[in-house]
């Protein structure tokens, strides 16, 4: 018999809130729409999903370009990305402030690209004039990367100052939204962004395994000048299978992903894209707040700090496996740990998709009570207080 209780202290899955950078809580509704009979992914009763579905990725992308969906996760999209639109021997420049900045230019780096590191010190966010400068120092550059919300580190880039400095090259703007879409503010037209990607199981709130990509004309241009070097993630092949009547993808979708998909965009959509931002906004807010009344000192600085994810710096004498696992174990909240060099040394609240002062309170009572039993703090309550000021 299957043993539902995988968790110290008697805490089934279901007893666990998931407060991460993903995945996170899945509405019941985008649940419930996975359990939809399978159908034919050649047929045109999926091409009616897969049209409604891509074209609400589009709103929420807020382009009149046409988005594609990948079954693979956010680094699928961020693969697709760069090996369809950077040949080979050709330049890119990757802004490298945490993990996936580091991806960026590692999936370069693996499909033969030469890729130049912009570094930035992690906890801050780079700068419209570093990326000025850089392209002006090489103007062989033909594209640049940024990750619009790095959350090893609790960052978010300025992306909409960068899109105005990138309209005076010709290098391609690409971006990771993984983690920020519908989260925070990602206007695809209006920050003039060449090539946008996201994932699932962030701020969309649907279950982990699908992606989507959306890309300007510009772009387009450069897929069509680099040869295909990759079969699986070809865009070519996905625009081809796009434009049949119906529509398909190039190889076998996640259909279910398809419907969860769907639904969860439908309840973006419903919710309105700036309501939703907002309300991820005011929890960052209230979460920033409740870490200092605890006494705990935020990673990132706080005035490029994310909407999505805190990242904090764990109490001297306290170690990450004792603190994650008991806010998990005894109190049934799931943090997430620090990246890299950052292991041991952070710990990261996800407050993206699905959440409210409800799933904060709870957060921030076993991260109090957790560090009182640790004798980190004295008032247990402080975080909870101040999460409940925030809301007033």
């Amino acid at each position: 018999m299957l043993n539902l209780f995988l968790f110290n202290g008697g805490k089934s899955m279901d007893d666990i809130l998931l407060m991460l950078p993903g995945p996170t809580t899945v509405d019941p509704r985008v649940l419930a729409a996975m359990s939809k009979a399978v159908v034919n992914h050649r047929g045109a009763k999926y091409g009616e999903i897969l049209t409604e579905t891509t074209e609400l990725m589009s709103k929420v992308f807020q382009t009149p370009n046409k988005s594609y969906l990948l079954t693979g996760s956010g680094t699928a999209a961020m693969e697709t990305a760069v090996a369809n639109t950077v040949a080979p021997g050709e330049k890119i420049l990757n802004v490298v402030g945490g993990k996936f900045g580091e991806r960026f230019m590692k999936i370069a780096q693996t499909h033969g690209i030469d890729a130049q590191e912009l570094a930035v010190k992690w906890g801050t966010a780079v700068t419209p004039k570093q990326i000025e400068e850089a392209l002006d120092a090489d103007e062989d550059i033909k594209a640049i990367t940024v990750v619009h919300n790095e959350t090893s580190t609790g960052v978010a880039a300025p992306i909409e100052e960068i899109g105005k400095v990138m309209k005076n090259y010709d290098a391609l703007y690409i971006v990771d939204t993984v983690s920020s879409l519908g989260g925070d503010h990602v206007d695809v037209e209006k920050f003039g962004i060449d090539v946008c990607v996201t994932g699932s199981q962030k701020c969309l709130a649907a279950p982990p395994g699908m992606a989507a990509i959306t890309l300007s004309d510009d772009a387009w241009k450069a897929v069509d000048n680099v040869e295909t070097n990759t079969f699986y993630l070809d865009l070519k092949a996905a625009r081809k299978s796009g434009d049949k009547n119906p529509p398909e993808t190039p190889y076998t979708p996640s259909v279910s992903l398809t419907y969860a998909m769907n639904e969860a965009l439908k309840i973006v959509m419903e919710e309105g894209l700036e309501n939703r931002v907002a309300r991820h906004h005011k929890a960052a807010k209230a979460s920033v707040a409740a870490v200092k009344a605890l006494g705990l000192e935020l990673f990132a600085d706080e005035a490029v700090s994310s909407a999505t994810v805190t990242a904090v710096k764990i109490p001297e004498g306290i170690t990450d496996a004792d603190f994650r696992g008991t806010t998990r174990d005894k109190y049934g909240v799931e943090l997430a740990g620090g990246q890299d060099h950052l292991k041991g040394n952070v710990f990261r609240i996800g407050h993206m998709g699905c959440i409210s002062y409800k799933e904060l309170v709870q957060t921030f009572a076993a991260i109090g009570m957790t560090l009182k039993g640790l004798g980190a703090i004295d008032d247990a309550g402080a975080g909870v207080a101040s999460i409940t000021e925030s809301y007033l």
